[in-house]
């Protein structure tokens, strides 16, 4: 982990993202709460997280081109800058920009991501991806820690426009930190198309099972995201600071599965880390939903939280794993699965939102059991070991993996 961090540029990538990262978890917790508290209805909150969302997936053939044929470091600054500079009538205005800003925000950040995830390879080597990618699991802990903290707290006794703020001098850090030029370069192998990345993981097993697992898990992660503001403001009587404190503590849970994946588990197989990850994940989140029968008291729910942040980062960590040594393009294809995992993620939004009207419990439960159901297909689908690829399009040998 240590010999990692001392990589400059990946120290300096690892920094960017955890700033870029915080900024964006402050927009994803306040956001919604302002809509949820202003208009009451949990089908706008909804159709707010939608906003923040499919624009990944219409952005997500030039995400993929732009990630495999120009510089990415620039390609990365390039985005937080333009980030805060969308943000800015925020300071003054709400209503209908509020929707722009997130839509905005959203096809920008299919740009990053593609781009971060082809760029840790190319800086750390792919025999370093796993731990790697530990690391950006412990950083986003980090950043959603600080992130959803800020975002519910700045919101309940600031106001939006404090959030908007602090949103910008974070995405202004994160640029600054992308300005120097990195000491590798990343030139693309042969000529880039619009659906390079769809055609890979038509044409690989392992993707295609891997996409399944991402679309059942992106399903659960979009019902979260709407139940989970209801949940607390309803069932648990909390507020503003309340969903972002545990939104928040999440990362502590993170950041100890983000070390434990890049020292003592990096060795693990990716479909290993993916399929557990998941189903521990399902697990830990039927205990929450079902944890009111017994008890509201608040410190049994930072507990709760706090665990449940742990298998989040475990599957995430796996998922990128099995991407970055399953592709010859890793920017098409993150992109790729980047637009399908937003899809499937607003299906599970917009049905969570017209479903909640009847009550929320039984819905709650089959957020939980859609986890578990991606986790054993992941555990049975990706059992086998991976098969050698063509190099990912950097200057590093082919890659087989256990």
């Amino acid at each position: 982990m240590n010999s990692l961090l001392r990589q400059r540029a990946f120290a300096r990538l690892w920094a960017a993202g955890l700033f870029a990262e915080s900024a964006e978890w402050m927009l994803q917790v306040a956001l919604p709460v302002f809509i949820y508290q202003a208009t009451g209805s949990v089908t706008s909150t909804a159709l707010t997280m939608v906003a923040g969302v499919l624009p990944v997936v219409l952005a997500s053939p030039l995400a993929g081109m732009i990630a495999d044929r120009y510089d990415r470091r620039v390609v990365l600054c390039a985005v937080c800058f333009v980030q805060a500079l969308v943000s800015v009538p925020l300071l003054w205005t709400g209503g209908a920009w509020i929707y722009f800003v997130m839509a905005a925000q959203s096809a920008l950040a299919s740009l990053f991501e593609p781009a971060r995830n082809a760029l840790v390879p190319a800086l750390v080597g792919p025999e370093q991806v796993t731990a790697a990618n530990g690391l950006m699991g412990m950083n986003s802990s980090v950043a959603r820690l600080a992130g959803s903290s800020l975002g519910g707290v700045v919101l309940g006794f600031a106001g939006l426009g404090w959030v908007i703020g602090v949103y910008l001098s974070l995405l202004v850090v994160a640029a600054l930190l992308l300005l120097p030029r990195f000491t590798v370069t990343t030139p693309p192998t042969g000529p880039v198309r619009w659906l390079d990345g769809l055609t890979e993981i038509a044409r690989s097993p392992r993707l295609r099972r891997t996409a399944a697992v991402a679309a059942l898990t992106s399903v659960s992660q979009g019902m979260f995201l709407v139940l989970f503001v209801v949940f607390v403001t309803g069932p648990l009587g909390g507020g503003e600071a309340e969903v972002g404190v545990l939104r928040g503590v999440q990362a502590i849970g993170g950041f100890a599965a983000g070390v434990a994946v890049a020292t003592v588990a990096r060795r693990v197989a990716p479909g290993r880390l993916l399929g557990w990850g998941t189903v521990a994940l399902g697990l830990v989140s039927a205990l929450i939903w079902n944890t009111p029968y017994v008890t509201t008291a608040s410190g049994v729910y930072i507990g709760l939280f706090v665990v449940v942040g742990a298998p989040a980062v475990v599957l995430a960590s796996g998922l990128f794993s099995v991407i970055q040594q399953e592709s010859a393009r890793v920017g098409g294809v993150s992109a790729a699965f980047f637009a399908g995992m937003a899809a499937f993620q607003a299906a599970g939004m917009l049905a969570a939102g017209a479903l909640a009207v009847h009550g929320i419990s039984a819905l709650l439960d089959v957020q939980a059991a859609v986890h578990v159901l991606a986790g054993t297909v992941a555990l049975l689908g990706l059992r086998r070991r991976m098969v050698t690829v063509e190099a990912c399009p950097v200057s590093t040998p082919p890659v087989t993996s256990t």
